[in-house]
This record gives structure tokens, C-alpha cells and sequence, in this order.
């Protein structure tokens, strides 16, 4: 009898869920007047959208709300997305790309699923063109940056968003919010992570994947492969960079004992370019055809990362066998090489606060000036390295981060760098942050490896019913041993179950390789790339020459912590 009722009051919840909500109610007057603190709302206004983002019954109501930060002049938009059927009674926060601190059109795969949605354009334009460009919004004049706006971007506005959305949701719906979740990669990722460290308690659930955290190393390393080949004097061709990637990935491939196309243990690949030199290229008209010992050399100091002019370590490089093409966007047959535009934005804009500044003319002691300024200046407001998440932890938040190995725009290095600092702050960490590593993936997807599958559906689990993930599900359309330039489809050929960090899946040598079931865990592979205690990373920046003594303090106290 007793599983009887437990059953009929289930029946009774679902029901409420599933009833539709009338098109006609999709009104401004349908919600209660909102509250934020520390912000006055302008404006709200509501629109019915059938089939949301063109899928056929993604009936929503859609809300845009408009707000300001008294004494700032900022304007914000909150998007809030709420199914007029089937809501789930789950809120999902959606993060940003590159500057769009919101990434809008992921939100309607997400209503159709049953959730309702937020987003955010912190102030500023979220436009495709806006994503790699912060200039129309970083400066109120030469010198003097927006703060603004940048702290909007950086937290503020998600806050405000997830507070405005969890209300909505539930006066709109007339049920409360169940459980709520962030969704991100990249931006969104570091966005998520950004949360856990100010907001713990706003959401129950997050994927924090490829995190843009420590914002203010690796986004000068993204400047870095620019920097190199200004100061280098050499200008490399996409046949040259792409010799390097190829080479690599052959030298490589089997450290792992399987021949699959793929670099799984990064860590233990020594390949450098200086074995290359000499060799042909296939090249037309004015383009080299002998890979050069100039090439050589800017290639591997971009691997090798950011370093001072004594050579002490700043920053990580790209990982061995990802795509040189973002960071180093050069044109065939130019003598002009091309920055990465998101990094080449912030020099010219947040460091030297001059939208004019050639950045092309940086020397390296100069680099190491901005990227010590970049510390200084903004580690407090978009630094997000925290490792302090146990108010989230104490919450009962659960997180899960996913990386591509070869992503060429974050290096993984500096995310694994993080959650070694919070397991040194917190030996329980696995207990309710997890990360996962995926050989042969780009940023945030792309390349032949495999990417997670179930993401969302695990953390779920994790979140109200405990059920930790242990592995991380996850597949390719590409068979093994493919070409990136490989035609595929949709539909998953293999499947591979990803391993947490420290481990990585590694293939048992026996089975069907498109089977999850033919891999295992294995740790000391070399996919953990972290330095140890006694390597280069202590050195941070302490080292830089002319630093003063305050800085200096300053510098030890927020970035160089203990790996």
C-alpha cells in the first residue's frame, strides 16, 4: 500500500509538470515584480515562441529582462526561456563563448528537453562579431577600462541572471525550482567554475568544461605564438605548422601502446621540431619547401609556452599534436603573422588600455610586463582560480569538467594545475568535483577522439541520486585511426569511457577499439601534465626581473600557491 501511495503521489507530480501552460499567459504581468539585489530592473517584457530555435513543439514563453546597476550605467539583458509544456522543474544556466558572456542559441536543445533556461549578455553585445572582440566595451576612454562592465562579465551578471531566471521559472510555472544547473565550455566553463568560487549555492549542479579560468595566464599564452614569431624574426606557413602537428601526432601516437592517430600521453611525448629540419614541405609558389631551422625554433618555443628573458616559466604552450591554426591564424604566402583576435583584444584594450596599440611590437620583456600587469590589475575581478570550493561543496554542489587533450586554445595543463591546487586544499575533492580528460579532442569538441555523450544526464545522477560518475560516457563518429578530414556523420562509431583525473582510459590491447568495454584506467601515463613541486611552475613569475618588492608579495600570495 505504502508503494501504492508513493506511486500515485509520483503519477500526481508528473501530471502538474506535464499540463500545458496557456500561449495567452505569456505575459510580463505573468510574473511577480523581481528583485535583484544591487540592481534595479528596467524593463520586462515576454513573447510566445513556437517551435523555439525551429524544433517542431519547443513551445516557450521567452523573457527579456532589462537591468542596472545604480551609480554604473550599465544595462543588462537577462534571456529566460520557460516550456510552456513539460517543464521539469529544472532551471539551467547557459554560459558564454570567448566576450559573449551568454551563448543564446543553446538555449532552445535545452527547453526541448523540459528544462527552463537563462542567459545573459552582461552589458554588451553578444553577437558572433562580439565573441572575439571586447572593444567596443572595454574602455570609457584611452586608459581608462570599464570596470564595470568587466566585472559583469566576469561574475556579477551571472548572479543576477540566475536569480532573475529561478524566479521566473517559478512564478511563470506556479512550482518551484527542483534542482538547478550550469551548462558551459570555455567562457561558459570558466563562468561555472567563476560560480562555484562566488555563488556556491546558486546552482545544485555544474559542467564547467574547457574552464577559461586563471584567466590571466593563459590568455596572454594565447598571445604568445604571435609574440614569438614577431620577436623571432619568422614568419611560419600553415604547411610548416601543419608538418609539425603531423609529426608529433607519428612520433607520439604509441606511447600508449595503441596506434589509434592519437596523442594519449602528451606528458611523455619529448618530440621537437628540431628533428624536422631539412625535411620537404609541400609548398607552391613563394612558400618555403624545406622545413628551416628557424621554424624549428619558433615551433618549439611555442610549445614550450610563455618563458621571461631569462627563461623562467610563465605559462604553459600547447599541447603536442593540437592545431596550431587558432593561436597562429597565418595566411599562405604572408610575411605578416596573425594574432589569436581574443587575446590580441585584451593587450590592446585591458592592458594597454589603447584600442591603437600595435601589439606586433611587444618584445619579450615587455610580454613579461604585461603578463605580470595582467595580475595585478585583474586577478581579483576575473582571475577565478580559487581554490577554495568548499562552500560549494558544503552546499551538496556537484561538478564535472571535461578537456580535450589537444585543445588549441586552453591549455589543459593549467586545468589540471587547478584541481591539484584544490586537492591540496581538499583531499575529498573527487567526492564532488570531478575531471575528465578526452585524448585527440579540441576545444570544447573537434578532432577524432571521443567526447562525452551523457554529460548532463550523469551529473544529473550525481546530483539527486548520488550516483557519482566513474567514468565519463563518451563517443566519435570517426573510426579508429581516421583523418580529421574524414567525411562522417552524425552517429557515433566507437565509444570510449572516459577515466577521471589522474587516470586516463587507456586501451587493454584485447577487444573490439570502438567498444567502451576494450578500455581500462591507468594512471602515470603522462596525461597528467602537471609539473610537481620541485619543476618550473613554483618559479611562476617570482623571478621577473625589475619586479618590485610589493609586487612581488602580491604576485606570491595570489598566483604562485603550492601545485
Amino acid at each position: 500500500m505504502k508503494d501504492i501511495r508513493g506511486l500515485s503521489v509520483t503519477l500526481i507530480i508528473w501530471l502538474c509538470l506535464a499540463l500545458p501552460i496557456s500561449a495567452a499567459n505569456c505575459t510580463a504581468s505573468s510574473v511577480a515584480r523581481l528583485s535583484v539585489f544591487g540592481a534595479e530592473v528596467l524593463n520586462v517584457s515576454a513573447s510566445h515562441e513556437p517551435a523555439f530555435g525551429d524544433i517542431p513543439g519547443n513551445d516557450v514563453c521567452s523573457f527579456t529582462v532589462t537591468i542596472t546597476h545604480p551609480g554604473t550605467g550599465d544595462r543588462v539583458n537577462n534571456y529566460i526561456s520557460v516550456p510552456l509544456q513539460g517543464w521539469n522543474g529544472r532551471f539551467q544556466g547557459i554560459g558564454g563563448g570567448g566576450y559573449a558572456a551568454g551563448t543564446l542559441s543553446d538555449a532552445a536543445p535545452q527547453t526541448a528537453l523540459g528544462y527552463s533556461t537563462g542567459a545573459t549578455d552582461a552589458g554588451h553585445d553578444t553577437s558572433s562579431d562580439a565573441v572575439d572582440d571586447a572593444s567596443p566595451w572595454a574602455l570609457l576612454s584611452d586608459g581608462n577600462v570599464d570596470q564595470n562592465l568587466l566585472l559583469n562579465f566576469a561574475r556579477r551578471s551571472l548572479h543576477d541572471m540566475t536569480v532573475i531566471g529561478k524566479a521566473i521559472s517559478e512564478d511563470f510555472s506556479g512550482k518551484r525550482v527542483e534542482f538547478s544547473y550550469w551548462n558551459g565550455c570555455s567562457t561558459g566553463g570558466r563562468e561555472g567554475l567563476a560560480i562555484a568560487q562566488y555563488y556556491p549555492s546558486d546552482y545544485d549542479g555544474i559542467i564547467a568544461n574547457a574552464p577559461a579560468i586563471q584567466w590571466n595566464d593563459f590568455t596572454p599564452a594565447q598571445q604568445w605564438p604571435y609574440t614569438v614569431q614577431n620577436n623571432e624574426g619568422y614568419v611560419l606557413s600553415p604547411s610548416e605548422f601543419q608538418a609539425a602537428v603531423t609529426a608529433a601526432i607519428a612520433a607520439c601516437d604509441g606511447l600508449d601502446g595503441f596506434l589509434d592517430g592519437i596523442i594519449s600521453a602528451p606528458a611523455l611525448c619529448d618530440f621537437t621540431a628540431q628533428r624536422l629540419i631539412g625535411s620537404n614541405l609541400p609548398c607552391s609558389g613563394t612558400s618555403n619547401c624545406t622545413f628551416s631551422q628557424q621554424a624549428a625554433d619558433v615551433i618549439d618555443k611555442i610549445w614550450q609556452g610563455p618563458r621571461t628573458p631569462r627563461g623562467d616559466f610563465l605559462w604553459y604552450g600547447l599541447p603536442k599534436g593540437a592545431n596550431f591554426s587558432a593561436l597562429a591564424p597565418n595566411l599562405a604566402n604572408s610575411s605578416e603573422p596573425q594574432p589569436f583576435l581574443i587575446s590580441d583584444s585584451w593587450f590592446k584594450g585591458f592592458l594597454a588600455k589603447n584600442l591603437n596599440f600595435s601589439t606586433a611590437n611587444i618584445s619579450y620583456t615587455e610580454f613579461t610586463d604585461f603578463f605580470l600587469q595582467g595580475h595585478l590589475q585583474y586577478d581579483s575581478i576575473i582571475g577565478d582560480a580559487s581554490p577554495d570550493l568548499r562552500p560549494f561543496k558544503e552546499h551538496g554542489g556537484k561538478m564535472i569538467t571535461w578537456q580535450g587533450l589537444a585543445d588549441q586554445l586552453i591549455m589543459p595543463q593549467g586545468t589540471q594545475l587547478y584541481y591539484e591546487k584544490i586537492q591540496n586544499l581538499d583531499r575529498s575533492v573527487h567526492d564532488f568535483y570531478r575531471q575528465f580528460y578526452s585524448p585527440g579532442v579540441g576545444h570544447c569538441g573537434g578532432g577524432i577522439g571521443v567526447t562525452p555523450t551523457h554529460q548532463l544526464e550523469q551529473l544529473r545522477a550525481w546530483v539527486e541520486n548520488g550516483t557519482a560518475p566513474d567514468l565519463l560516457q563518451a563517443g566519435s563518429a570517426y573510426p579508429v585511426n581516421a583523418s580529421n578530414d574524414l567525411a562522417v556523420g552524425s552517429n557515433n562509431v566507437r565509444f570510449q569511457a572516459l577515466c577521471p583525473y589522474p587516470q586516463v582510459s587507456k586501451y587493454s590491447g584485447a577487444g573490439d577499439p570502438t567498444s567502451s568495454g576494450s578500455y581500462e584506467g591507468q594512471a602515470g601515463m603522462g596525461a597528467d601534465m602537471v609539473p610537481q613541486q620541485d619543476d618550473a611552475v613554483t618559479v611562476c613569475v617570482r623571478t621577473i626581473a625589475g619586479m618590485n618588492a610589493s609586487a612581488l608579495a602580491e604576485l606570491q600570495t595570489d598566483h604562485c600557491g603550492p601545485v
